[in-house]
This record gives C-alpha cells, sequence and structure tokens, in this order.
C-alpha cells in the first residue's frame, strides 16, 4: 500500500501527459509481484529492466523508492536518495521490523503527508466522528490495529542502529508476466 500511495501521489502532482496510461515506471524485472500491480493500480504501466538491486531501488523516473528490503538508520538521507524522494518500508514478518504488517513511507513533504495520511484513513480526518467528517477525498483502507503499531515501537527501539539489506535473490522474472 505505501508503494501504491506513494505513486499516487506522486502521479496526482505530475502531469507528464494527458493519460496516466501512457506513462511507464521502470522497475526491476525481478522483485516482488505487488510492485508492478502497485504501478497498475495507480493507473500507470510497469516497464521492465534486467538490474540487480540491493535493498532498495527507484521507480524510474518517479521520486518513489522500493525499501521493502532495507530498514537501517540515516536512511532519509543524501547519502541512499535525495531529499523530496518517498521511501516505502514494509514491515511484513518477514523484513527487518517483523511486525506482520504495514509498512511506512518516509518523507519530506506537509503536503504529501496530509494526503498520506488521509489516504490511508478512507479519505477520513483523523480525530473526526465518521458523521461529522466531511470526506474530502477517495481514500484507502490501510488499518494497522494499536497493538501491531505499538509492537512496531517496541522492536524499533531495540532495533540494531545499522541494518544489511535483506536477500533478494528469490523472486521470479516479473516481466514474463506483465507483456
Amino acid at each position: 500500500m505505501a508503494l501504491l500511495l506513494a505513486c499516487k501521489w506522486h502521479w496526482k502532482g505530475v502531469s507528464y501527459s494527458s493519460d496516466p496510461s501512457d506513462y511507464y515506471i521502470t522497475i526491476p524485472s525481478r522483485t516482488y509481484c505487488s510492485v508492478p500491480q502497485s504501478i497498475i493500480h495507480a493507473g500507470l504501466k510497469p516497464k521492465f529492466e534486467d538490474v540487480a538491486w540491493e535493498g532498495m531501488y527507484q521507480l524510474k523516473p518517479s521520486p518513489v523508492w522500493d525499501s521493502a528490503r532495507l530498514f537501517t538508520y540515516g536512511m532519509y538521507s543524501d547519502f541512499y536518495v535525495d531529499y523530496g524522494d518517498f521511501i516505502c518500508l514494509s514491515f511484513h514478518w518477514s523484513k527487518t521490523l517483523a511486525i506482520g504488517q504495514g509498512g511506512a513511507i518516509l518523507h519530506d513533504s506537509d503536503a504529501a503527508d496530509y494526503w498520506f495520511r488521509r489516504a490511508r484513513f478512507d479519505g477520513r480526518a483523523e480525530g473526526v466522528a465518521p458523521k461529522d467528517d466531511m470526506l474530502g477525498m477517495l481514500g484507502y483502507h490501510c488499518y494497522m490495529s494499536p497493538r501491531d503499531a505499538a509492537d512496531g515501537l517496541s522492536r524499533l527501539a531495540v532495533l540494531p542502529k545499522h541494518n544489511a539489506p535483506l536477500p533478494n535473490d528469490d523472486y521470479p522474472d516479473l516481466s514474463k508476466f506483465y507483456e
């Protein structure tokens, strides 16, 4: 969902053509299947390249990065990406934080933050009762239970400062599925 929301946000703010389906996002051919699916759900088209990657990679030419295989100290810095980029994390049980579900988008945009918070919460405003909420947008149901969030914060507190990228050698060549 982080990748889908980041692609949606980026597309709504950028006009490359009159039709989003004319726009291609280039990704490695060997990655997790939800990456091209998120691109397609965002109204864009995946394009595959046979490149090796470790930990994270850019959804080119957008400022969105898939970092499901890397979660470490200082990720949102010039060492990894440029400011203005969106680093999408996964907290799946097989990932570094390993809380079972959920994720996050690291970024530095107040406007994107406002949009992401509403988009992930069914288009609703936080702290407003459903009967009083004036839905301002079409949203998504990206719910993380308070128990999982608390577990994530507890794990984050004891997570090593530096973590190596997780292996990524077990992905199929997705270019064969999305031709």
